[in-house]
């Protein structure tokens, strides 16, 4: 069985740092690009960053450049968004999914296959 379980999310201060695992169960994440997404009360779910199979590829969403970095350990069939500068726009359930590709191709939803449950992300003095 496929599946994707995300940890790492929690309450943290503005301007605090967080980071986000994905972790694969049931398939070899290493073929695949990776990308994490975030949902907002009442907002439709938006692409944050992705990363190819092979890590050599990276793409971010304008709103979270140079504040999140993502990465990969294919050893250890995880992928990680490290979250810094973290501001209360930033709240929102994390998620990460596996795309049908091997790059990066956007963030269209129905092209990333496997989802994972979810973790919540707070940003709040």
């Amino acid at each position: 069985q496929l599946q994707l379980v995300e940890s790492g999310g929690g309450l943290v201060q503005p301007g605090g740092s967080l980071r986000l695992s994905c972790a694969a169960s049931g398939f070899t994440l290493s073929y695949y690009a990776i990308g994490w997404f975030r949902q907002a009360p009442g907002k439709e779910r938006e692409g944050v960053s992705c990363i190819s199979s092979s890590g050599g590829s990276t793409v971010y969403a304008d709103s979270v450049k140079g504040r999140f970095t993502i990465s990969r350990d294919n050893t250890k069939n995880t992928v990680y968004l490290q979250m810094n500068s973290l501001k209360p726009e930033d709240t929102a359930v994390y998620y990460c999914a596996a795309s049908g590709k091997y790059y990066c191709a956007g963030y269209v939803l129905h092209e990333y296959t496997s989802w994972g449950q979810g973790t919540q992300v707070t940003v709040s003095s």
